[in-house]
């Protein structure tokens, strides 16, 4: 295992293992009764949700077999195989590495007078997946070409006019990587067994990072493709493989988040119901189950705050705390920018900590603190943050612990800061399923990840926020706002000031966006979700409706499964009963 994916695998293990350490007093603002403590087997009601989620998340999540043997032609290169007599055919399935370019394919009769027969495109949106090319070459002697640099296929699968398979004769050695593995070869393309979406920026990445063969995806920092590649070094260069980290922090959000509730309203059922309701959000389902950095980047925010809060609550043991929220906000920013918004988030709850016991200010203590806070939130995350540049440093030649104190790998490290913030600030492109952040807050325009189908049946999958979390988090969130500034209620303020953290930011973004850079704001509507649902059980005493709104979040989650996980299901289905408004794409 290299460095490239030693170091997220020991925070990650590292992270795990502090979380579950320690228990204290919860925050009780004010003039609020003290709310009691969680019990010891109280935490295994979160592990039993996320056992249950697992069970249905990696469920039909991606295939573990693939090519693992490549041909690879450079430019001008060759390798030649031989068809059985009078077999024609009709059509090549092929499974495109990373590389890009075309392949030209001929056939001859003689194997001295050749004809072109197909061309075999590997364009970028096509790598890690199958491709289907036509053609009606009756030779029996083929010849592929490359016409571009190192351009690599798993295999390839030759059939006829009925979609026979055509079994060839490969002896030529240089064409055994494309027949070596035919079981690899699909009946059917479809996302269990290739990329899609914006995986064919990630997992290209994740695997050029083990490689330590330049990096394509330049736009995020590097953290979250390596943690990528670490599920690619676990189960192989396969959608299963390239899928597995993301959709392991799914599972790992929602203890986690069941402790989080539980320490802000002292309610075992509002923290099952809490849970039970991410847990089975769209979003939550959607996101975690793609290989992209998303599912990291909210496990980390979620992981900042809950530690943050327990620093605001628990004085005994705050300086832990604090650690472990700057070393999750230090993971976060290594993987995407937008974990910096959070990052303001907490600066402001933590000065508002200390400007509700003024006297502070003028002690040791707080002097004390703001020293932690600077290695904690600042040295730290920036000691993380530069580490993660090691496969940047080793593709560009360099090597050993000395490449960290080499003037060239600063350089490196500073000119991806600049070529990221030239690319999200220039950034100008339309895309058929962007929207704009009231359109993430009313649900008004998810984004379609995968289509395919025919004209009675369809696999689609789709990402917007659940109805029951949207709408009634956006209800209980203007409670929150209200007992926060009406009553001066600690958890509301706490809750709306990490919701907008989220989604200020993004008012103010002018390029391109989509309904999945809500994700990370949906851990606050469930907080607030939590919030209202405790106030229903202490002031009107009615726990149904706590139970009832875990029940609807799971009724709905069965109703728009199929377009939620790319199940085949007909159309009239989608049609009828999933399609609530004419801009959801479902």
């Amino acid at each position: 295992m290299t460095f490239s994916v030693i170091l997220p695998a020991a925070l990650l293990l590292g992270v795990l293992a502090m979380t579950w350490l320690g228990a204290g007093a919860v925050f009780c603002p004010a003039g609020e009764p003290a709310r009691p403590m969680q019990g010891r087997g109280e935490r295994w009601y979160g592990v039993a949700v996320a056992l249950v989620y697992a069970v249905v998340a990696f469920a039909g999540l991606g295939e573990r077999s693939a090519p693992e043997s490549w041909c690879v032609l450079d430019e001008g290169e060759s390798v030649e195989f031989t068809v059985p007599q009078g077999a024609v055919v009709a059509k090549l399935r092929f499974f495109s590495g990373i590389n890009t370019g075309e392949i030209r394919v001929e056939c001859s009769d003689d194997g001295a007078h050749w004809k072109d027969a197909a061309t075999l495109e590997q364009n970028y949106v096509a790598v890690l997946r199958w491709n289907d090319a036509g053609t009606e070459a009756s030779g029996r002697r083929f010849r592929l070409t490359g016409l571009g640099r190192e351009l690599d296929i798993g295999e390839l699968g030759l059939y006829d006019a009925a979609g026979a398979r055509i079994v060839p004769d490969w002896s030529d050695r240089g064409a055994a990587g494309l027949f070596d593995e035919p079981d690899t070869v699909p009946e059917k393309i479809s996302y269990l067994n290739g990329s899609y979406f914006d995986e064919i920026y990630h997992v290209r990445t994740a695997w050029e990072s083990l490689k330590f063969d330049g990096m394509y995806e330049v736009t995020h920092p590097p953290l979250g493709k390596l943690i990528i590649a670490l599920g690619l070094l676990l189960f192989g260069v396969n959608p299963f493989g390239w899928r597995f980290m993301g959709t392991l922090c799914g599972v790992l959000m929602l203890p986690m988040l069941y402790d989080f509730l539980r320490r802000l309203f002292g309610r075992s059922s509002v923290a099952l119901s809490g849970t039970v309701i991410f847990a089975f959000d769209f979003m939550h389902f959607t996101q975690t189950r793609l290989a992209t950095i998303d599912s990291y980047s909210v496990f980390f925010i979620l992981g900042m705050y809950y530690y943050m809060y327990r620093f605001c609550s628990e004085e005994e043991h705050g300086g832990r705390h604090l650690l472990l929220s700057g070393l999750f906000f230090g993971l976060g920013a290594a993987t995407k920018w937008t974990c910096l918004y959070a990052g303001a988030g907490l600066a402001v709850i933590w000065l508002l900590h200390w400007v509700r016991r003024r006297e502070a200010f003028r002690t040791a203590g707080f002097w004390v603190n703001v020293c932690e806070c600077i290695l904690c939130f600042v040295t730290i995350p920036c000691l993380i943050y530069y580490l993660s540049y090691y496969p940047y440093g080793r593709t560009a030649g360099l090597s050993g612990l000395g490449m960290f104190f080499d003037p060239r790998y600063g350089k490196i490290v500073w000119n991806n800061q600049v070529s990221m913030w030239s690319y999200h600030s220039s950034l100008v492109a339309t895309h058929p399923y962007s929207s704009v952040w009231w359109q993430w807050v009313l649900d008004i325009r998810p984004i379609l990840y995968y289509l395919d189908g025919t004209a009675a049946e369809k696999s689609a999958i789709a990402a917007f926020t659940g109805p029951l979390l949207c709408w009634g988090g956006l209800g209980a969130m203007l409670l929150c706002a209200a007992a926060a500034v009406g009553k001066r209620d600690g958890r509301a303020a706490f809750i709306v000031l990490g919701y907008l953290s989220q989604l200020l930011p993004w008012m103010l973004v002018t390029r391109l966006t989509f309904a999945y850079h809500y994700f990370p704001s949906e851990i606050f509507l469930t907080l607030a979700m939590g919030y209202a649902l405790s106030r229903i059980e202490e002031k009107r005493g009615r726990g149904w409706v706590t139970l009832g709104a875990a029940v609807a979040a799971m009724a709905l989650f069965a109703l728009f499964y199929p377009v939620l996980s790319g199940v085949p299901v007909a159309r009239s289905y989608c049609s009828r009963l999933l399609q609530w408004f004419p801009s959801w794409p479902v």
